[in-house]
């Protein structure tokens, strides 16, 4: 199984309301982080739902899209974190990639902010990584467009207030559809408060 989350950002989102569930591929529902902690417990819901099938040699490409600051590296830490990522997680803004082992997941990193020779994907093993199992979180996807497999789960984030986030999600695969509506019917989705909204 292949599982693929991206996020971008978006400008236009309105407020999430009741919760919808997520159709199919293609289909877009929201969430809100309210704030951190709301973004903490969203994203360990979802390393809940994710590990069982990491740990059994599933491959996970989590793509986050969004401004400078709209919390693309927020959500990776809290869902390494979850995980049980120990120690300091850097971003991998001028190494491209940072590897993780947390008791048998592998874990790759990725920024893709800087990356701008294709050469750089055959010469540093990025195909091996992204056909083989383990977890990748990817920022900046679209540095290394054409290269990257089909996305599974895609959030799309934006900052509403300095500390709510507006989050669009969808999925590409059969396989992330599931996964995907699993964690936005999980009430810890979207924090204490779960606001979720099939959108337009």
């Amino acid at each position: 199984m292949h599982v693929t989350i991206v996020a971008r950002a978006q400008t236009d989102l309105a407020p999430p309301a009741s919760p919808a569930p997520v159709s199919g591929r293609g289909a877009v529902s929201r969430l809100c982080w309210p704030d951190e902690a709301g973004c903490a417990n969203s994203a360990q819901a979802l390393a809940r739902l994710m590990a069982p099938a990491l740990r059994h040699g599933s491959s996970v490409l989590i793509e986050l899209r969004g401004t400078l600051g709209a919390g693309k590296t927020t959500f990776t830490r809290h869902l390494l974190r979850a995980l049980g990522v120990q120690g300091r997680i850097k971003s991998p803004s001028y190494a491209v990639v940072e590897s993780y082992d947390v008791e048998g997941l592998q874990v790759w990193h990725f920024d893709f902010y800087r990356f701008a020779d294709p050469r750089e994907w055959e010469d540093a093993g990025f195909r091996d990584i992204f056909s083989g199992p383990g977890l990748k979180l990817v920022e900046w996807p679209d540095k290394a467009a054409g290269l990257l497999p089909a996305a599974d789960i895609c959030l799309d984030i934006d900052t509403d207030t300095d500390d709510r986030r507006l989050v669009n999600c969808h999925s590409e695969t059969e396989a992330g559809c599931a996964l995907v509506q699993a964690w936005v019917n999980h009430p810890a989705a979207q924090g204490d408060a779960p606001r979720l909204q099939e959108a337009s």
